[in-house]
Parts: structure tokens; C-alpha cells; sequence
């Protein structure tokens, strides 16, 4: 892949070495030369067992310091509780609006929530919402007891995050802006790690093959996640 002037002069700034998440950090917004307010996302690669299909491990996060996207929530609920999502902030909360949609193509929401007992007549569905990433499920909280009805929508309408490795085990999530101070960084990206490793049940060594911070516009820093505290 060719790289334009700006890129490959910044990239001769960039560090031959890995380094601790603080000085990641502080280069990464260095290396960033985008005329805006770009996004820094943490690109991390896993380590995963053989029999384990990288498309399985999913979750959701909330990060302590982003601003909160206007994300449209629609919910697959029981009539009776209709009201309740409704009061709770969700964008489409009828089940017969939600079917017309889907059926019809449109589908003009973010995040799908659901309660264990409408996933049966979701899951004809599964083609239009699979492969857009849609499909309510337990594993990155998207399917949704009664009683959390109201506090689980309140919490993405925060800008609660769904994530998901690729293919390769690859996972990529926006951990802030250049703007944001340090430490506001830091703590999205220990928290977004925290996620990942509390999916696979092992310290951070042994779940992380390598991480990176990268800048919209601008060469990535690698950085050792055992230098992180």
C-alpha cells in the first residue's frame, strides 16, 4: 500500500520499539497530522486458543471518558413492556415497527436489544441482521432480562460500546480523541483491555499478541501491555 508525503514523513518520527501505554500515548498524538480533531483507536491483536472461532468472542464496554454518539436504540420486546422502553429512551420500541423495518429493509438503528424471549421470531431475520453485527446476544449484553430492561438501554444510549473480533482475532475500538487529555485515554484503553481479557479468563500477557494506538491520519504505536499501570 502507498503512502502519501504527509504519512511517510511523520512515519520517520515514529519509534522502532515498544514502548509503555503513557508514552504510546504521547506519541501517538504527536504522529497524528490531521488538520481536525482526529480519533485514536486501539487496534489489538489476540491470542486464542485453536478450537476457539475468533468471531465468538464479543462484549460490550462502557468507557469512562467518551462523548457519547447519538446512537438510535431499537428493542424486540413483549407489548406489555413497550411502555417502559418507550420511557427509557429507546428509538423504536414496537415490535410491529421494528418487523416492518427489517422486512421492508430498512434498518435505520444501531444497537438491537432483546428480551430472551422474542429472540425466537428475530432469528428468521438472522440474515438481514447477522451480517451487520445486529443480532442481539448474551455474550455482548444486547440480550436483555426484563428487570435490566430500562438501565441496559439508559446504558448504550451513554454510548455504551458492542465489540468483536475479526477473522484473525483482531480488535479494533476508538479510545478517544487527539484532543482528550492523556490520562482520559489511558483510562478508556485500560478499560477496553480489561474487557477483552476478562472474556478469555487470563492475564493480559496471555491474552494480548501485540497492541497499537493509531491516530485517523498518522503511523501507529505499538505498546507493551505489561507496562500499563
Amino acid at each position: 500500500m502507498k503512502r502519501g508525503k504527509k504519512y511517510q514523513k511523520t512515519a520517520e518520527k515514529k519509534l522502532d520499539m515498544v514502548v509503555s501505554l503513557k508514552n504510546a500515548i504521547e506519541n501517538v498524538k504527536k504522529l497524528s497530522y490531521s488538520k481536525f480533531d482526529g480519533t485514536i483507536e486501539l487496534h489489538i491483536a489476540t491470542i486464542l486458543p485453536k478450537e476457539k472461532d475468533p468471531k465468538s468472542i464479543k462484549g460490550s464496554v462502557s468507557l469512562p471518558h467518551m462523548e457519547s454518539k447519538a446512537s438510535r436504540i431499537a428493542v424486540a420486546v413483549p407489548e406489555h413492556l413497550e411502555k417502559q422502553a418507550k420511557e427509557a429512551g429507546a428509538d423504536i420500541y414496537t415490535f410491529s415497527e421494528l418487523m416492518e423495518g427489517i422486512k421492508g429493509g430498512k434498518i435505520d438503528f444501531d444497537i438491537l436489544l432483546a428480551t430472551p424471549d422474542m429472540m425466537v421470531q428475530l432469528a428468521v431475520h438472522g440474515k438481514a441482521l447477522g451480517p451487520k453485527g445486529l443480532m442481539p446476544n448474551p455474550k455482548n449484553g444486547t440480550v436483555v432480562v426484563p428487570e435490566k430492561l430500562s438501565d441496559v438501554i439508559g446504558e448504550f444510549k451513554r454510548g455504551k460500546l458492542v465489540f468483536k473480533a475479526d477473522a484473525a482475532g483482531g480488535i479494533h475500538v476508538a479510545v478517544g480523541k487527539v484532543s482528550y487529555a492523556n490520562d482520559k485515554i489511558e483510562a478508556n484503553v485500560k478499560e477496553m483491555i480489561d474487557a477483552v481479557v476478562s472474556l478469555l479468563g487470563k492475564s493480559r500477557e496471555y491474552v494480548i499478541k501485540k497492541a497499537f494506538l493509531a491516530p485517523t491520519m498518522g503511523p501507529s504505536v505499538a505498546f507493551d501491555v505489561k507496562l500499563m499501570d
